[in-house]
């Protein structure tokens, strides 16, 4: 399990260096695990792109103002859960989007959560998608406001090691183009090239 010290650094080093990580939930005596593939940085209050930026705490956000090792989780579009990782210091807003992850274990689950389907009846395309994206992982896992705020270091919701990555690619972030200059830093980053 990944200790505390692990996430109280800048979020663009923790991003790098959880992908290949896996994220474990144990949810009702099931057990998810998945590589971590895809992963954004937000900077807080000098990112445009931040819910934290201008150091603005509201009820929505206050996760991301915890000491790194929490999970932010919020709602976008209303209808799709984003799964965050607070890093950093108590009080300095940084956070890592979980862009994408590779399922490893409760495939069975994650096609039940995201296509209501055995994971036998799934196509190709659908197994291969299955947890590629923001809103499709946190759908595939489960997750939710219920994880708005625990902890990532204890409990049913946690980081392993996983295996190495060798080669690390950057890149803009995707869905900011409200974010002025912001929009411009490489603060994407993939196990693939993309």
């Amino acid at each position: 399990m990944l200790k505390k010290e692990f996430f109280i650094r800048d979020a663009r080093i923790v991003a790098q260096e959880l992908l290949g990580k896996i994220l474990v939930f144990r949810n009702h005596g099931e057990i998810m695990k998945a590589y971590i593939t895809e992963t954004e940085a937000y900077l807080g209050v000098e990112d445009k792109a931040s819910k934290a930026y201008r150091g603005k705490k509201t009820k929505g956000n206050a996760p991301m103002f915890l000491e790194g090792g929490h999970a932010y989780v919020y709602m976008t579009y209303g209808m799709h859960f984003l799964f965050n990782v607070v890093t950093g210091e108590k009080d300095d807003p940084q956070a890592v989007l979980i862009r994408g992850v590779e399922m490893i274990q409760g495939i069975k689950i994650a096609s039940q959560n995201r296509f209501g389907l055995n994971d036998d009846r799934l196509t190709e395309k659908q197994r291969r998608r299955i947890s590629d994206g923001p809103g499709k992982f946190t759908k595939a896992y489960g997750l939710n406001k219920e994880q708005n705020g625990c902890m990532l270091i204890e409990g049913n919701l946690y980081f392993e090691e996983g295996r190495p990555i060798k080669k690390i690619y950057a890149s803009k972030r995707i869905g900011i183009d409200y974010a002025e200059e912001a929009k411009e830093f490489l603060w994407r980053y993939t196990s693939f090239p993309v």
